[in-house]
């Protein structure tokens, strides 16, 4: 656990270059809330699909372990552990709910890291992909909904506001200079 958490908080300490990622939080009309990413990448809506909806374009940005999951083609696992075996205790699955093809990808994360704080809450929470073509590349928003107004919920919605915005940050800096080369990141070996 203590491995994810200072792979991940690497990543923030070493986070591209650039301020360019803006945030946004509101409230829907049932009280949960909604916490908004959006930036531009240099780059044309199928490549940027391609690094958003498949492992290997996972790889290059998210984290140094992705893979499609045998008998359920709807999941991605990853893990922040470079040495990480398939549904190990440091791999985060995610279920892919809907998608069309350079435009938008929904999904949830199903299995979060042995250890993560308030998982059981960040289950309920849905995140969805938007690509929109713009003259200068696409404009890709990362938007989670359904983050409750409790304690928990407000401390998930910390997290992620700082780690959404790295995470766009990252896939941005994989189009401007090629993927992440993960052994020069540090990822976590344990």
């Amino acid at each position: 656990m203590r491995g994810m958490f200072a792979a991940f908080a690497l990543s923030l300490a070493v986070a591209a270059q650039g301020q360019d990622v803006t945030v946004s939080e509101q409230r829907d009309p049932a009280g949960t809330l909604i916490l908004s990413h959006e930036i531009v990448i240099a780059a044309p809506s199928d490549a940027v699909w391609a690094g958003i909806s498949t492992p290997d374009g996972w790889r290059t940005w998210a984290a140094p372990v992705a893979r499609s999951v045998d008998r359920a083609p709807d999941l991605i696992e990853t893990s922040y552990t470079s040495t990480a075996q398939p549904n190990d205790p440091t791999t985060i699955h995610q279920q892919i709910l809907a998608r069309v093809p350079d435009r938008l990808l929904i999904f949830r994360t199903v299995k979060a890291p042995e250890g993560f704080p308030h998982f059981e809450t960040y289950r309920q929470v849905v995140s969805i992909f938007e690509l929109m073509p713009e003259t200068n590349g696409t404009r890709v928003r990362l938007t989670s909904t359904n983050y409750p107004d409790t304690e928990a919920g407000r401390q998930l919605l910390g997290f992620f506001r700082a780690g959404n915005r790295v995470a766009l940050e990252q896939l941005r800096d994989r189009f401007a200079t090629g993927p992440i080369d993960w052994t020069r990141r540090g990822a976590s070996g344990n």
